[in-house]
């Protein structure tokens, strides 16, 4: 008993840092009702501040702290004033892509700033030890768990009996009542904004001595901080903080529990980082049609959808093209063409999940790495290109798992959901010895009719031969993308994306669509995932994480999530890409990569959320084709004509 009691306190540290988290997603929800996925990396950013200062300059603890929380209020009011204020009317998704962006950028500056490695931050709070019960522990615990729910009582003070907090209050409701009673929204959203990340940072610089400072690790600190901040309806502070200290005891005692002999093998790793997953789940599908929503003064609209037009000429030069990049570059030049052409299949997922259907995704490396984790294990089985098929199916059955919450949930709770979902398959899974394996997981070299397709040889860093087998595959898969986009189900899937209850008044199965959507993009991924896994010889977990996912919505929302050809431009600039290749080789921008697309991906996503090629001329040109005279004779007879016509079909955020 006295051991289950310490893994419980010692779990409060990580659960403060849930607690903090949840609080300040939760008030920044309250005045502006968006729901800040970077919020992890603006929690952090002032934790850096303080170590920096206090280690690297030598400045006193409070000048130290004050200066750090000074940074956080200054961040959190540009990344208001630039980024999501003039998102407001925005649509979830260039909510979620300008969140991912500043997750990116800040993470980006991090690293250019302080480093990659992690950082011991002096503590601020006492740390010694506490006997009870016959266990001892230190007591920066207890403190942090206090520190966390007097800003709870705080807070709810705050929401309660302030003019600012009441005022606030009310344009959750209705900002034009707001602004009718004399009050700015775009005030009352900056004063949240720079509270939310006050307490997030606060928390963060007190509880990093303990949990360290990590960058990667506190960015995702998100996913459990969504989960207590929706277990409080995205509304009590109060109900956000028991749930993150709840949370951060239940996972201390499940890892405790792990090392149980009884404990199942296969569920040694993992289980503890599934238990968010299981929250929001549970949550979103239980209550998310009751979840609090935002009374704007406008809605906006996702991007518009074009019928690609496939024309031979064009399509065979653009094919000829890449055959051409392949033959004519060598070594590190052709192995960016590859993995330009491989991030184009999975931004290619994108394209039918997101643009089509409008279901946003954070879980596409999840599903790209269950392929190729996959792969691993029956290529030595399964000949080629049966072994392919194989991993791409069953990364399309968690595809559809994933999927079902879908059923319930859209827009930004579904991009909370497989975010979620992402962390969890990654944690429980590709880091898992006793699922992934723990001997490297080699692939096999591909080879069909006895032809050698492997991406390399003793003296060939990327063999055409290789690459010339992703071309094929990219270009199948642009055709069947482009033919479902001019069929009935492209249709269908645009009208789900329009409106979902227009759609099902007509008869349309809007459940079905959306598990066929999933269905499509999980399994395009896979492909990608398989032929990553080739192009690796082996993988690692960091192949498939979070952040990759991230980086894959980032790229292809730059080059336009509702067209192939922005699908095609987001390979060519994806991380180790043909495009960061060059620059990086030319310009040597390598280093700065990162943070340069992170910055334009924000830009992109306030102001041309459609897009760099929206209005793409080639191969797959996206045209609005001009009805005949006999067209519009007909249709003066049959309304239903005109729905047979490629045209844009602009959609209402999901």
């Amino acid at each position: 008993m006295a051991q289950h009691v310490l893994f419980l306190v010692v779990g409060l540290g990580a659960g403060a840092a849930y607690a903090a988290i949840a609080m300040a997603l939760v008030t920044t929800h309250r005045g502006t009702g968006v729901i800040n996925i970077a919020q992890g990396a603006v929690a952090v950013w002032p934790a850096y501040v303080f170590q920096e200062l206090r280690v690297g300059r030598g400045v006193a603890p409070l000048p130290a702290f004050a200066l750090a929380l000074a940074s956080a209020a200054a961040l959190a009011l540009v990344l208001h004033l630039l980024v999501f204020r003039p998102l407001r009317p925005a649509p979830a998704l260039s909510r979620v892509v300008a969140s991912v962006g500043v997750t990116i950028t800040i993470q980006a500056a991090i690293v250019q700033l302080f480093g990659t490695g992690r950082r011991a931050v002096p503590p601020l709070l006492p740390r010694d030890p506490v006997h009870v019960w016959g266990i001892s522990f230190s007591q920066d615990r207890l403190w942090l768990a206090g520190v966390a729910i007097a800003l709870a009582v705080a807070l709810w003070a705050f929401g309660r009996f302030t003019r600012l907090g009441l005022a606030t209050r009310a344009a959750a409701q209705s900002e034009r009542g707001a602004v009718l009673m004399g009050f700015s929204p775009d005030r009352l959203g900056a004063a949240t904004w720079v509270l939310g990340s006050c307490v997030a940072g606060t928390v963060a610089i007190l509880v990093s001595p303990t949990l360290g400072l990590d960058s990667i690790a506190w960015t995702f600190f998100v996913v459990p901080g969504l989960a207590c901040a929706l277990v409080g309806r995205l509304e009590s502070v109060g109900a956000a903080c028991a749930a993150g200290l709840a949370l951060g005891a239940v996972q201390a005692e499940i890892t405790f529990l792990s090392g149980k002999s009884w404990w199942p093998d296969w569920a040694s790793v993992g289980v503890a980082q599934s238990i968010p997953l299981l929250l929001i789940v549970a949550v979103l599908v239980g209550l998310g049609h009751r979840l609090p929503t935002r009374g704007a003064l406008a809605a906006g609209r996702l991007p518009a959808v074009r019928t690609p037009s496939l024309r031979p000429i064009p399509f065979v030069a653009l094919v000829a093209a890449g055959a051409a990049a392949l033959l004519l570059t060598q070594g590190t030049y052709r192995f960016g063409v590859i993995t330009s052409m491989v991030a184009a299949l999975i931004a290619l997922s994108l394209v039918v999940l997101t643009g089509l259907v409008g279901q946003i995704s954070l879980a596409q490396a999840a599903f790209a790495g269950t392929a190729g984790f996959a792969l691993s294990k029956i290529g030595t089985g399964l000949p080629f290109p049966l072994s392919v098929l194989a991993a791409a199916l069953l990364a399309t059955v968690v595809g559809v798992l994933v999927a079902v919450p879908a059923l319930r949930i859209r827009g930004i709770q579904l991009a909370v959901a497989t975010l979620a979902a992402g962390v969890a398959i990654e944690e429980l899974v590709f880091r898992n010895p006793r699922l992934a394996g723990s001997s490297g997981n080699l692939i096999p070299h591909p080879s069909l009719f006895g032809g050698d397709l492997a991406v390399r040889d003793a003296g060939t860093t990327a063999r055409w031969q290789f690459g010339a087998l992703v071309l094929v595959v990219l270009t199948l898969c642009c055709v069947g993308v482009a033919m479902l986009m001019r069929s009935q189900l492209g249709r269908t899937m645009l009208a789900v994306r329009s409106n979902e209850r227009a759609a099902a008044s007509i008869g349309v199965d809007v459940a079905r669509v959306k598990l066929i959507a999933f269905a499509i993009s999980s399994f395009l991924a896979g492909l990608g995932g398989a032929l990553i896994g080739y192009s690796r010889g082996q993988l690692s977990p960091e192949s498939f994480g979070v952040a990759t996912s991230l980086s894959l919505l980032a790229f292809a929302y730059l080059g336009g999530i509702t067209s192939i050809g922005g699908a095609l431009l987001a390979g060519a600039f994806a991380p180790l890409g043909i495009g960061y290749v060059v620059l990086d080789r030319t310009l040597h921008l390598g280093k700065h990569y990162l943070l340069a697309s992170g910055v334009l991906l924000i830009v992109t996503a306030v102001l041309n959320p459609s897009g760099l090629v929206a209005n793409l001329n080639g191969v797959l040109h996206v045209h609005r084709r001009r009805p005949r005279p006999a067209e519009h004779r007909h249709a003066a007879h049959d309304d239903s004509s005109s729905a047979q016509a490629p045209r844009p079909v602009p959609a209402s955020a999901p």
